[in-house]
């Protein structure tokens, strides 16, 4: 399983709209590729169906090949939709993929005996057997108290799987908060430092690829 992030990091909420729509394309590219994709992780923005930040599991034999595709820097051409007479025409947002041997390495390698499970009833939307089996799962780290929740597969089996390849990541995000911090400042300039640096640019409201590294 590869675990990719697009995340707007600090950028306006045109960054977080450039998040919603990647999200989009990406899902398109999966399927084409027979990509099995699954949002394990959202954080929304201030607008509705916006993203700040969204997490996905992807599996099959050409996730990794699709993974490395959206990896890096993603520039998105459109003069801004909220704020009419902003000059500004160029939003990053960034892409980074994670493996879960990768993600054992940078955080803590999950043993059976550190880890609790518990079952509940799955919430919210889903579709009309939801809420009637106790497929949703917790998964807690015992050691440092972290704990996941994963309901989008009916099966509870493959909830424990998802559970266990998110709180991963969760470690290893934790192992790395220096890192990750000073990255954010590095982008709170993003759009003076990485505008040439552009591994996809999309251009328009239909999110068209054009290619990278748009000068």
């Amino acid at each position: 399983m590869i675990m990719l992030q697009l995340t707007a990091n600090t950028g306006p909420e045109e960054c977080c709209l450039g998040v919603r729509k990647a999200l989009v394309r990406l899902t398109e590219e999966a399927q084409k590729e027979r990509v099995r994709i699954e949002v394990l992780e959202q954080v929304p923005s201030a607008i509705g169906g916006n993203l700040r930040s969204v997490l996905v599991a992807l599996e099959g034999a050409q996730a990794r090949a699709l993974a490395a595709q959206w990896c890096g820097t993603l520039q998105w051409v459109i003069a801004s939709p909220y704020r009419p007479a902003h000059k500004r025409k160029n939003w990053f947002i960034g892409a980074e993929v994670y493996e879960d041997e990768v993600a054992d390495a940078l955080g803590q390698v999950l043993r059976d005996q550190d880890l609790c499970f518990e079952t509940l009833r799955a919430s919210g939307p889903g579709g009309q057997h939801i809420n009637k089996t106790d497929s949703a799962v917790r998964l807690t780290h015992l050691p440092t108290g972290l704990s996941v929740k994963v309901q989008t597969e009916r099966s509870q089996h493959a909830n424990k799987r998802l559970a266990r390849a998110l709180l991963s990541h969760k470690l290893a995000e934790k192992a790395s908060a220096a890192e990750r911090n000073a990255r954010q400042q590095r982008w709170s300039q993003h759009h003076g430092v990485e505008r040439g640096n552009a591994s996809r640019v999309f251009r328009g409201e239909g999110f068209v690829d054009v290619g990278g590294d748009l000068r």
